[in-house]
């Protein structure tokens, strides 16, 4: 460990990094970045942003629900993320009377706040090295299924002396390709109850249009608040558990910003691949993404036809369709701007320095066959990875395609128990029924299936179709509609009527002989399919892929010196930066969004560009309050260079005081590629500034409890 260490230093003194360019751990923002953020206008202590002993930056932002991030903002437990992050429970807790999507809720008093049925957030305690722990536990001569083992037995080693008897939640992950290893300590609460959200008008407003571009005019925020029990411990729901009391909450700035203004976020974002291979690359390209955008669009089609009809099947489905939605547009960004960067070109010429690197003499042993390795599984994978997207799109957008299997293999397994047992598993068998069935409308997913089986019969067949589809398909000719109304009108998963009525009077034996059953499991076999040779091909790739990575930073031949994001806690630094002029935004300078932009969007009726009376009406009595910009304009979006990817949505956008100046939610589609490679000319990061947040909650709202609770920079 300390000969990578080192390596690791002098790779960074030999390439300064770049400002704006980093996901950083916060146990070495001391030793590598502190001295930099100085420079850029950080007024904060290493030990200020992150501590163990003390309360520090990090023990305000959590991990929301496990894909967004969020951000304590009060002394009472008040949390602010982004509105997509919070719609799914904004939609759970809706009905067609109370449509809180679309009128969005304010709670003006504690009693009102409303618990979802599933979310929490996730505090970040501590972190540590183990690498040198876990490698001492491998060898080279391991196989990679030997090495897996005895990494993974040595994980659940740490993770128990580590979660204080279940007080915390331990996880062990690997950084560059498996060459690291740190441990995270958390801890979870998962009473956590809504207060408050704008209506979509605000909080989506611009939808898929302006989803991923720039400018942008849209209030993306929802709060929340965590609750504990009366010690401040993590408890589940109860009328008795208090407000939590946290041990920092992050103050918030009316000051504003300006070009070249300092710009910290610390979030959670999800994947980056900066690390991966030029055949990985274009495989996304060619054959993976291009799956996967056709397969989210077909889906999306289907849902939005019957969404547009009736309002109760569009808050059933409204968080499902926004989600593929989001990666429908980000996948076919991706496509786009990879080919426009010329990143497959980039990294080959990097991998051909490699190989000259990886063939001297005392290279060649550890290094010499890595990149042909690599590069002969993705010449043999490009099939496979274009069937499994779109194989993937049929299971996560159509739920005929996903429950049948799942509920009919457990049900499978509660048959053949004793009576004992049942009774055990009874309750968990009816709260996934109620779970996969509750917001299912049959009419929409017997077209979806249709529509999603007949794409992927159709493309995805030159690899091997699952045979079950593929038997249907040499006989419907490839129209797979009369099968699934069928199957649909005969099988008990096609409904929770139908479920539960088989429960009432159960025929275990007639499961695997259910229509859509059969579909099901045959598409979910077919997906978690792996045969020897291909298990074999891909610890030979995950080996090759390691040592690359190793040789990359042994050799110097990459600048990247921070690991891939994977969901744990990174901090991003930066400055408030305009993009080059763009004749749709009229500002002064390219950074920033105002009030008078979105009102010309605004096109009353319209499901992504409407907007409320009350927020018109106070526009135009320009009632902009204290949170006006000093230059008499109402700040909406703003742009900061900040590395961010997604898990970073809801992050706080903060000053070098450490004080709130906005809330990050999106990336711009030119720098789309930065999952990949980072374009410190076009990479933005999209946030809502920080007083439009706050005009919102008091002049539009009038929730003036909940701004009294915050602390408020003037």
């Amino acid at each position: 460990m300390k000969k990578i260490i080192l390596l690791f230093t002098i790779c960074l003194m030999a390439f300064p990094v770049r400002a704006d360019e980093g996901m950083w751990f916060l146990m070495f923002i001391e030793r590598l970045n502190h001295r930099d953020m100085e420079k850029m206008g950080l007024q904060l202590t290493a030990e200020e942003i992150y501590s163990i002993n003390h309360h520090s930056l990090k023990d305000a932002i959590v991990q929301f629900n496990g894909g967004c991030t969020a951000e304590i903002v009060s002394n009472n437990g008040l949390v602010l993320t982004n509105h997509h992050c919070g719609y799914s429970a904004i939609a759970e807790l809706s009905t067609e009377e109370q449509n809180y999507l679309r009128d969005g809720f304010w709670a003006k008093e504690r009693s009102q706040e409303m618990k979802p049925k599933s979310l929490y957030v996730r505090f970040f305690v501590r972190m540590d090295d183990c690498t040198k722990r876990i490698l001492a536990k491998v060898n080279d001569t391991m196989t990679e299924e030997e090495r897996n083992k005895a990494i993974q037995q040595e994980m659940a080693l740490i993770e128990k002396e580590n979660n204080e008897n279940g007080k915390y939640v331990v996880s062990v992950r690997p950084f560059f390709q498996g060459n690291e290893f740190y441990y995270f300590v958390c801890q979870d609460y998962k009473d956590v109850r809504l207060v408050g959200t704008p209506p979509e008008s605000i909080g989506k407003f611009g939808g898929d249009t302006d989803n991923w571009e720039w400018p942008r005019q849209t209030g993306d925020f929802s709060m929340f608040r965590v609750y504990a029990d009366k010690n401040g411990n993590p408890a589940e729901y109860s009328k008795d558990n208090v407000p939590l009391t946290p041990k920092h909450h992050l103050p918030i700035s009316l000051k504003g910003v300006q070009e070249n203004d300092f710009a910290m976020i610390l979030g959670y974002p999800g994947r980056t691949n900066r690390w991966m291979p030029a055949g990985g690359i274009e495989q996304n390209i060619k054959y993976a993404y291009p799956a996967w955008v056709e397969g989210a669009k077909t889906g999306m089609d289907q849902m939005k036809k019957y969404m547009d009809k009736d309002a109760k099947v569009r808050l059933q489905y409204a968080s499902k369709y926004a989600q593929t939605a989001n990666y429908w547009k980000n996948r076919q960004g991706m496509i786009d701007a990879l080919t426009k960067a010329g990143t497959v070109d980039a990294k080959t010429a990097q991998e051909d320095k490699f190989y000259e690197w990886a063939t001297k003499p005392a290279n060649k042993e550890q290094y010499e066959n890595v990149v042909p390795v690599i590069n002969e599984y993705y010449r043999t994978t490009n099939d496979k990875a274009r069937h499994d997207n779109y194989l993937m799109q049929v299971l996560r957008t159509s739920a005929y395609a996903m429950a049948p299997a799942n509920l009919g293999n457990a049900l499978i397994a509660y048959f053949n128990e004793n009576d004992a047992k049942k009774a055990e598993m009874l309750p968990k068998i009816n709260a996934m029924i109620e779970i996969l069935y509750g917001n299912l409308y049959a009419p929409l997913e017997k077209d979806l299936l249709t529509a999603q089986l007949n794409l992927y019969a159709s493309k995805a067949a030159d690899y091997g179709l699952a045979p079950q589809i593929a038997k249907m398909k040499s006989e419907n000719k490839g129209d797979f509609s009369k099968d699934v109304e069928k199957a649909a009108e005969v099988s008990y998963f096609s409904s929770k009527d139908k479920m539960l009525a088989f429960m009432a009077n159960p025929k275990p034996l007639a499961i695997v002989h259910d229509p859509l059953y059969i579909i099901s499991n045959d598409l979910m076999t077919k997906y978690r399919s792996k045969s020897p040779q291909q298990l074999q091909n891909k610890d030979t790739f995950e080996k090759a892929y390691r040592k690359l990575v190793e040789g990359l930073r042994v050799s110097g031949l990459n600048e990247v010196k921070y690991p891939d994001a994977n969901s744990t806690l990174r901090l991003t630094y930066g400055k408030v930066r305009a993009l080059p002029a763009d004749s749709r935004n009229e500002a002064k300078i390219n950074n920033y969004t105002d009030m008078s932009s979105l009102v010309k969007k605004y096109k009353k009726g319209d499901a992504e560009f409407d907007l409320p009376s009350r927020l018109l009406d106070l526009n135009k009595a320009k009632d902009f309050g204290q949170y006006a910009d000093k230059n008499g304009y109402m700040p909406i979006n703003f742009l900061t260079d900040n590395d961010i990817t997604g898990g970073n949505s809801g992050s706080p956008v903060m000053n070098g005081k450490g004080e709130l100046i906005g809330v990050a939610f999106d990336g711009n589609i030119e720098a789309m590629a930065g999952d990949v490679i980072f374009d410190s000319n076009l990479q933005r990061t999209i946030n809502v500034d920080i007083r439009y947040v706050l005009w919102i909650i008091d002049k539009y709202a009038g929730a003036k409890n909940i701004i009294n609770e915050m602390t408020i920079v003037k």
